[in-house]
């Protein structure tokens, strides 16, 4: 993905966890520059209290919106109307919308038809068609995570434990999430995008699957890149790595 030069993030603070705000920026630091940084919410409720102080802390902008009637929650339609008046100056080429509410997905399809970028921020809990609105959707519960992820450079030069970890990520993470469909597209972007030696980089076929799968994250199912989940897998497929431009080193893969 290009580097984003003005990026867009807004928050509505009724769908989203405080813990995981920070994490959150420093996110979608990592696609580019965050020009404005807005957060929703009616920051009377109870629910809302602790989060002024970090607000400060991070330059988030309060937005206050009242709730105009009793069970209403008129976070979201505050959100959108703000998120369209930005998108109409012309001024940014990438939207976050970090909530886990179905309500944004006619606003994700809204900005993608104006051809920015739209990244979305969510629970695992999030309506498939939100995710699937956006180019790209990361879960709060892949950020922070204490747990040690597979493909550390300790276990990549000790091939003993390997051939050990490959066994358990089989059999482990796919019950947390099926992985037989990032299979699935792992071929056909094999099919698709292969060279005259047999082989497709690494990097283009993680490109298809995002379009693909927008939610699509390695983190899920335990690996911090997708080199490392496909290595896990050696009898599904065989990788080799060569000398790119300048210090680039080329990961590919091609299927047994």
């Amino acid at each position: 993905m290009k580097n984003l030069k003005k990026i867009v993030m807004v928050i509505d603070a009724d769908n989203t966890q405080l813990s995981k705000l920070e994490a959150v920026i420093q996110e979608v630091s990592a696609k580019g520059r965050i020009v404005v940084k807005r957060a929703y919410g009616n920051w009377r409720k109870e629910n809302l209290k602790n989060w002024e102080e970090e607000l400060k802390r991070l330059a988030i902008k309060a937005e206050q919106q009242f709730d105009y009637v009793s069970g209403k929650n008129a976070t979201d339609m505050a959100l959108v109307i703000d998120t369209l008046d930005l998108l109409h100056n012309e001024l940014y080429d990438a939207f976050v919308i970090v909530a886990s509410d179905s309500d944004y997905t006619p606003l994700a399809i809204r900005l993608h038809e104006s051809g920015v970028y739209v990244m979305g921020v969510g629970e695992k809990t999030t309506p498939v068609a939100f995710r699937n609105a956006c180019d790209e959707f990361v879960f709060l519960e892949n950020l922070n995570k204490n747990t040690e992820v597979r493909g550390s450079a300790e276990n990549e030069k000790n091939n003993v434990k390997k051939e050990i970890q490959v066994s358990e990520a089989a059999a482990e993470y796919p019950q947390e999430e099926d992985i037989k469909e990032i299979h699935k597209l792992l071929r056909i972007a094999w099919d698709k995008y292969q060279e005259n030696d047999g082989y497709v980089n690494v990097s283009s076929a993680g490109q298809y699957i995002k379009r693909a799968k927008p939610d699509f994250d390695a983190r899920t199912y335990g690996f911090s890149k997708l080199p490392d989940l496909v290595e896990a897998f050696p009898k599904k497929y065989s990788m080799k790595r060569y000398k790119g431009k300048g210090t680039v080193t080329i990961i590919a893969y091609k299927c047994i």
